[in-house]
Order: structure tokens, then sequence, then C-alpha cells
């Protein structure tokens, strides 16, 4: 049997605590930054933790973390 490939544009996205949980960075914090106010910008720098729902879905894509 072939090895199992990691999708590589899940695993640039995507990172991995040591609990098993998976992580992602918040969009919208590359430019048109004079707009946003300083709370939602500092909202956009924390790391998020995916939701439920679409951890079955990253595990078939991050098989190997």
């Amino acid at each position: 049997m072939p090895k199992i490939k990691t999708n590589r544009a899940a695993a640039k996205r995507f990172g991995k605590t040591g609990s098993g949980k998976f992580t992602y960075h918040k969009s919208h914090a590359s430019h048109i930054l004079t707009k946003k106010s300083p709370k939602r910008k500092r909202s956009l720098r924390k790391t998020q933790i995916i939701s439920n729902s679409n951890v079955k879905e990253l595990r078939l894509l991050m098989p190997n973390g």
C-alpha cells in the first residue's frame, strides 16, 4: 500500500496543538487596516481553534499531523 499523503494546502493553513486540536489564523489582517478598529485588529492576531464540525474533514486532509 502507498503512504497516505498530507494535503499541503491544509498543512500551510492549519496547525495542530499538543492535545490534538487544530488551530488557524483569522483572515482580513493583511491590508486595508486603516478602516479597521484597533480592537478588531487585535482580535485578528489571535489564533483560533477549529470547530468540532470541521475536525473530521481536517483529519482526512492531514492524517500525519
